[in-house]
């Protein structure tokens, strides 16, 4: 990557950590590109120049953002792999991801779980895509695990994955809004088990 290119990489990363910051703060529609760039330390020309509107820098915000998240679920998953590790020692691995990128990214997630529920905004179709490719990751490793008997044949993927995705989502947004004397591990552990099914007192 030459330096012009880096520099714009490095120009819009710091528009995407001003934009959703200002926006978890303030909401959508009360955040102008002009807080936007100046929180950002740049021009508001530059806000354009990489954006052609306030609507377009958020819709990449949601992709790049999204994308992050479904690149560390699946560098868990491979690596699980690479050690040799069972499909369900790999899900385990991408909850602790999950819960990683949240610690990461507190402002970005609440925004994310947040326009989830919205069906009115222009982003609403990038956002069903890049939350299916988060979600396709879980899916996958769902499938190989059934496929090779680690788990049962009568599993409903799509929404076992769902169900797992959006578990790590509220829990860990639950864990940085009322419960930060907890430590990572902690809740790692917690959902550790229900994916364990070591919750009844059984076996």
């Amino acid at each position: 990557m030459d330096s012009s290119s880096t520099r714009r990489q490095a120009t819009r990363q710091k528009l995407y950590e001003a934009a959703v910051t200002l926006i978890a703060e303030q909401g959508f529609s009360a955040t102008t590109v002009d807080e936007i760039a100046e929180r950002a330390g740049v021009a508001k020309g530059t806000v354009y120049y990489n954006f052609a509107s306030k609507t377009v820098l958020f819709e990449e915000l949601l992709r790049h953002g999204v994308g992050l998240l479904t690149a560390s679920l699946q560098a868990s998953a491979d690596d699980t792999e690479k050690r040799g590790g069972t499909k369900v020692e790999a899900l385990d691995a991408m909850i602790r991801a999950g819960l990683v990128f949240i610690d990461r990214y507190p402002a970005f997630t609440q925004l994310y779980v947040a326009e989830l529920w919205r069906t009115n905004r222009a982003w609403q179709s990038t956002l069903l895509v890049v939350r299916q490719q988060a979600v396709a990751v879980v899916e996958t490793v769902l499938r190989e695990a059934i496929d090779n008997g680690e788990l049962s044949a009568e599993i409903d993927i799509p929404l076992t994955a769902a169900a797992l995705v959006g578990m790590v989502l509220v829990a860990a947004l639950d864990w940085q809004a009322f419960q930060r004397e907890r430590s990572i591990d902690d809740v790692h552990a917690a959902l550790s088990r229900l994916l364990h099914g070591r919750v009844s007192g059984r076996g």
